[in-house]
């Protein structure tokens, strides 16, 4: 693999495709960073089995739709809607079968041609209200 852009686009394709096999993009020494709820996530079993999974679990038919790139030497990042339906537990919401839009930002850190730090924030308070759930308890600043 080449440039750093190319290789997230490439790991973002994948996902795309429902890929279960992400270490030829991500490095054996991988950190998934995420927002509050969804933790760190040290190495590509544990980014599986504790992000990757459930997340699928609670939307399937996900299209990215990433709206702006950035590359700067190593680092990549990006931001973005994943459209999806709710169609399992998600906060303890049962599924709807409602179509979402999941807003994205990433921050990837590439070493040795493959992924080795994703930074991500998850717009999951933005996912809840679309299912009729506010976790500001009407308290929230808009």
């Amino acid at each position: 693999m080449g440039k750093a852009l190319d290789i997230v686009k490439s790991m973002e394709d994948a996902l795309g495709r429902s890929e279960t096999d992400m270490t030829p993009w991500f490095h054996e020494d991988f950190i998934w960073d995420g927002n509050r709820g969804c933790g760190v996530k040290k190495g590509v079993k544990a980014f599986y089995n504790r992000w990757q999974a459930p997340y699928r679990a609670a939307f399937s038919e996900r299209k990215y739709k990433t709206e702006r790139w950035l590359e700067d030497g190593h680092w990549v990042s990006c931001f973005g809607i994943c459209e999806a339906i709710h169609t399992g537990i998600f906060l303890g919401i049962k599924p709807t079968g409602r179509n979402v839009r999941i807003p994205y930002i990433d921050f990837w850190k590439i070493s040795d041609g493959r992924i080795v730090y994703n930074k991500v924030s998850v717009d999951f308070a933005e996912v809840a209200a679309q299912l009729d759930y506010d976790v500001f308890s009407g308290e929230g600043w808009d």
